[in-house]
C-alpha cells in the first residue's frame, strides 16, 4: 500500500508546479497540468513526437480520472485510496505500452527519486 500511495504522490508532484488553485470544471487547467508533467517526462525520459502525443493524452485521462473520484468519493478515504490505486495501475500499463524498455528504466528511476513536495 505504501508503495501505491508513492506512485500517486509522485505523479501528483511532477505536477505539482503547477498552481492546484484553479481545478475548476473546465478543462484548461488539468490541460495545463497534463501538458507540465508530460514536459518533465519527456526530458527525463526522452520521449520522440509520437510518444509525447501518447503520453499526454494519457496524463490528461489520469488527472481528470484522479479529479473526478477526489470529488465523488471524497467522503469514503479507503474507497478513495483503492480506486486511486487502480488509476495508477492502469496507468503505469498504458505507459508500458507507449515506451521504449530503456524508457521506462528511466521513468520507473525517475519516479523513485521524487519525493512529494507542497507548494
Amino acid at each position: 500500500m505504501k508503495r501505491i500511495y508513492t506512485l500517486v504522490f509522485v505523479m501528483i508532484s511532477m505536477a505539482s508546479t503547477l498552481s492546484f488553485t484553479a481545478l475548476a470544471d473546465n478543462g484548461t487547467s488539468l490541460n495545463a497540468r497534463a501538458t507540465q508533467l508530460t514536459r518533465q517526462m519527456a526530458q527525463r525520459v526522452r520521449l520522440d513526437e509520437g510518444q509525447y502525443v501518447k503520453v499526454k493524452r494519457l496524463n490528461l485521462q489520469m488527472l481528470a480520472e484522479m479529479e473526478e473520484a477526489k470529488t465523488r468519493l471524497s467522503a469514503d478515504p479507503a474507497a478513495l485510496d483503492q480506486y486511486l490505486a487502480e488509476v495508477q495501475s492502469h496507468y503505469e500499463w498504458d505507459l508500458a505500452a507507449i515506451l521504449w524498455p530503456k524508457q521506462m528504466v528511466a521513468y520507473n528511476q525517475a519516479k523513485t527519486t521524487m519525493t512529494a513536495v507542497k507548494n
